[in-house]
């Protein structure tokens, strides 16, 4: 785990502003996205990267509002040539 040594509190509507230095480190832009979860008594915060349905790899597609691997719809695609 990275120690940055960053302490920021929660305002009343449960906002927390992440530094900029730490966002341009991480290349967190304006419009991303942020994935919360927790581990233990750990809270996590990542840049959201939409993964496949199929096989939990980083997506690159999305089919039918669903995240695809480019891997998966290869094979579906050729699966559905088969049948």
């Amino acid at each position: 785990m990275l120690v940055t040594g960053y302490v920021r509190k929660i305002d009343h509507l449960g906002r927390l502003v992440i530094p900029k230095r730490l966002r341009k480190d991480l290349a967190i832009g304006q419009d991303d996205s942020i994935e919360i979860y927790v581990e233990g008594d750990t809270v996590v915060l990542s840049k959201y990267a939409p993964k496949c349905i199929f096989c939990g790899e980083k997506a690159e597609k999305v089919f039918h509002e669903r995240a695809v691997c480019q891997a998966c719809l290869e094979e579906l695609k050729a699966k559905s040539k088969v049948s």
